[in-house]
């Protein structure tokens, strides 16, 4: 009389414990390929969230915005992969790649008075982030920008 296991239990345990491997190891290859091809896929839906601008060193008594002097557009998106094209006044200025959910652009406004600053992402042709600016007179002093004016 034997106690204990048969070799024909030790086989059946060695088999089902495979199994549940296998199935574990496809459920994880499956999760990770959904993830990176939702991380990978751009999104039909792409935008700018928001459209901001830095003055940088520009300062003035009415507005911080003068002729001549730069500063840094930022848009915030919804995705990181398309580029995003900035307009002032709904003439193009340019394009540039995101860099991490975020697109950078240097703009000198020529021009005194209101302008419309916007920008879009591909393949979104609908302009959902804007922000009006009052430009002044800028005078450039080293590396900063003294603004005069209204």
């Amino acid at each position: 009389m034997s106690c204990g296991n048969t070799g024909t239990d030790t086989v059946e345990a060695s088999t089902a414990r495979r199994w549940r491997l296998r199935a574990m190891a496809t459920a994880a290859t499956l999760a990770a390929t959904t993830a990176a091809i939702a991380v990978a896929t751009p999104s039909a839906g792409a935008a700018v969230r928001q459209l901001g601008v830095f003055p940088e060193n520009s300062y003035g008594l009415a507005t911080n915005y003068g002729t001549g002097c730069h500063y840094t557009l930022r848009a915030n998106l919804t995705q990181a992969v398309d580029p995003v094209y900035f307009y002032d006044n709904g003439v193009p200025l340019g394009s540039t790649a995101p860099q991490g959910g975020v697109a950078f652009y240097t703009w000198s406004p020529t021009t005194p008075g209101v302008h419309t600053l916007s920008a879009l992402q591909l393949p979104n042709n609908d302009i959902v982030a804007t922000v009006d600016i009052r430009v002044a007179t800028g005078v450039p002093v080293g590396w900063a920008c003294v603004v005069v004016g209204s």
